[in-house]
Formats: C-alpha cells, structure tokens, sequence
C-alpha cells in the first residue's frame, strides 16, 4: 500500500542518514511479521485476527485488497481491543527502544493515543489522505481522533491541498503542518527504451475498486478498437467491487492481462515497458503512481485531482491528459447523472494518448525532469528530516 512502501522508504533514508529507526506496526495474520528494511529485533507488531486483536485488520481505505474490517462498523468493544493493543505495543516499543522522536503515519487512531501517552516525546506525524476520508466517513469516532491529534508537534502533509483539508477537519494551526509531499523510488523507476507501440500498452496499478474510478475505465476502453491496445491491469482488491471489475475486465477479452497485487519491482518493469499510465481516481492524497509512470517514461491520463495537479504543476505537455473529476455524492461515490459524462471524457483522453503514443512511443521528460527529480525519496527525507529537527530543537 501507498503508506506502507511510504514508512519503508523514510526507514530507508533515515539509516542511510545514521538514524537509529524502531517500526511499530499492525499486521494481518496471513502476513510475514519483519519488512525488508529493518531488522526483526527493532520491531514489535499487533497481530490481527490473531491473539493481540481478535478480527481483521481496519483499512485506512473502506476497500482494501485483502481481508480486512472498515472503522465504521467497530463496536465499543472492538475499539477498546484495538486501543488496549496498541497501547500495550507502544508501551512496550517506548520502553525497550527509548524512542528521542516519534513518526507516526495517519492522523488518526493510534497517532492520537501515541500523542496521549507520551505527551514529552516530541512526534510529527505523515498525512497520507485515507485518514482524512476516514474523519469524514466515522463522526463518531473524530472527537477520539481530535484528543491526541491536536497535540502533535509537526504535522507532514503531502501537498498543499491536504494542508488546508488538515487545517479545515481537525483545527490545527497552519505554522504546525509543513509540506513533505511523497516520493518514487529512481533505482526502480527509470526512462527505458519503449516497446513498438503495435499493441499500445496501457498500465493501472491500484486497488480493484470503485473510489479509484476503476469500472468506467473499463467501460470506457470498451469502445477504443483502434490503434490496437492491451492493458495490463495491477492491483487487488476485495468484495462485490474487485469482482465486478474483473467482470469488465474479462468481457475485454485478451486486450487485459489481470495480474493482482505485485512488489515495486514487478511493476517497475511492467511501467518501463508500457506507453501509457492511468489512474481514474476519485480521491488520492499525492498519488505515487503518477510520479512512478512519469519517471518510468510514461504518458499520463489521470483525474485532475488536486494532489495530481501538484505534482504537475503548471507543466504543458502533450504527453499529460487530465480529466475533470465528476462530482462526487460521497467522498468517492459520483452523481448518477455525471457518470456517462466522465466515463466519455475518460475514453477521449485515452484514445487521444494512444494515437499519440503509437505515432511516438518514446516521450522527451526533460521539460518536467527537475519537477520528477525533486520527488524522489532521498529528496522528501531532506523536509522530513527538518521537520524531526524542529521538534528536536
């Protein structure tokens, strides 16, 4: 997940910069424990629908690519077993590894028990988005949320556009938040020489869902013949909504090859070997995806959402297409009447970058390479970093 390959990189270039890190993590059952950037012995987690928390884990997103339970419907009593166990955890982690500075990822939860627990440990916080969709999706739970949250020393949002959603929902004083924004790992993603575009290939990569716009991109493709196409579909998801996209995806025959969830490096690959990245999405915080196509040499037909436009800018480019956002009933549910406009103005910024692309597979970056440079991970730790020396000051 996003935040996951976010915590993974920042642990990454917080050794690399001679910090000592700790993890603190809730885990899934059927998940391996440890991470590839830690060792085993600076880590503690709560297991999830095992003997720390008895059901499946909550998901920062109402649909997650695996099992999981949506904060919404937790009981009392399940949220005071998802507290006791964090706070016995965090206990634990704070007395075996005498943390000098806490960074937790969501302003939510456990980042405001952390808060209240050890009020004299400084500790910023990462925004990642899911966070502020799940303040708006649970009122009961805000004041819960609130307590700690307003309490955090520096609050690290991912674009400016988030910053005033923070200030807006939970009050805080804008010199409190700093804009750290989020990166792409460059040994990953990086310009390669692009397949003949005879198919074009097309590539999306998140959850099988309805909040990432995924079926009316699907239908959308359904009426492109020409150029000739083939979709390589990444991602997971679960429930009626993961199905139903699968069934789109199989009425486009062999024009779709349906992978489910891949690590960064099967995806590197695919990205560097397809034409065009696109991401429907309906709400994203600042969406990686599109800095890792960009990087990758991809070109670009996303939603204009606000932390889309950030990473953008003010770029003119005939190799980006942006799509006007429908108007959303919910925080990722569209009125009925703008569906078929959306899903139309979708297969014309499409079919317009496939022309383009079987006519000029290869696209030139250097008019937006120092915009791409700017966010890789090493580049993101530097405003973090400065952020843990305000607090440490």
């Amino acid at each position: 997940m996003g935040s996951g390959i976010y915590v993974q990189a920042m642990i990454r270039e917080a050794t690399a910069c001679g910090y000592d890190n700790y993890l603190v993590a809730g885990v899934r059952s059927d998940c391996c424990d440890g991470t590839d950037c830690i060792e085993q012995d600076k880590s503690m987690f709560v297991n999830f629908h095992n003997a720390d928390v008895s059901y499946h884990i909550p998901g920062m997103s109402n649909v997650m690519p695996y099992e999981s339970t949506r904060f919404c419907d937790l009981s009392e009593e399940d949220l005071s077993e998802y507290e006791k166990a964090f706070s016995e955890i965090l206990q634990n982690a704070v007395h075996k590894f005498k943390p000098d500075i806490i960074h937790s990822h969501h302003l939510w939860i456990v980042s405001s028990m952390a808060r209240r627990l050890f009020p004299n440990i400084p500790m910023v916080t990462t925004c990642h988005g899911s966070d502020l969709r799940q303040f708006q999706n649970c009122p009961h739970l805000q004041e819960r949320v609130l307590f700690g949250c307003r309490k955090i020393d520096v609050v690290m949002a991912l674009s400016e556009a988030q910053k005033n959603e923070i200030i807006r929902f939970y009050n805080l004083a804008p010199e409190k938040i700093i804009i750290a924004g989020a990166g792409y790992n460059d040994s990953l993603f990086y310009l390669d020489t692009k397949p003949n575009p005879d198919p074009v290939q097309l590539v999306y990569a998140g959850k099988l869902s309805n909040a990432k716009g995924v079926p009316w991109f699907l239908r959308a493709l359904q009426s492109i013949s020409s150029p000739a196409w083939q979709l390589h579909l990444l991602g997971s998801g679960s429930g009626e909504e993961k199905e139903y996209c699968l069934i789109l995806a199989k009425e486009l025959g062999k024009k779709v090859r349906v992978y489910g969830a891949l690590p960064q490096k099967s995806l590197a690959k695919i990205m560097r070997h397809s034409h065009i990245l696109v991401l429907p999405s309906f709400y994203e915080g600042l969406p990686l995806v599109v800095l890792e196509g960009l990087a990758s040499g991809c070109r670009i037909v996303a939603t204009d959402l606000p932390g889309t436009k950030e990473i953008l800018g003010n770029s003119d480019t005939d190799f980006i297409t942006l799509v006007r956002t429908p108007r959303l009933r919910f925080t990722d549910q569209p009125y009925r009447e703008d569906e078929y406009s959306f899903e139309e103005n979708l297969k014309n910024a499409i079919q317009q970058q496939i022309y383009a692309a079987s006519k000029f597979p290869q696209i030139d970056l250097s008019p937006i390479q120092d915009k791409i440079d700017s966010f890789t991970w090493t580049g993101i730790f530097k405003k973090v970093r400065e952020a843990y020396l305000t607090c440490l000051i």
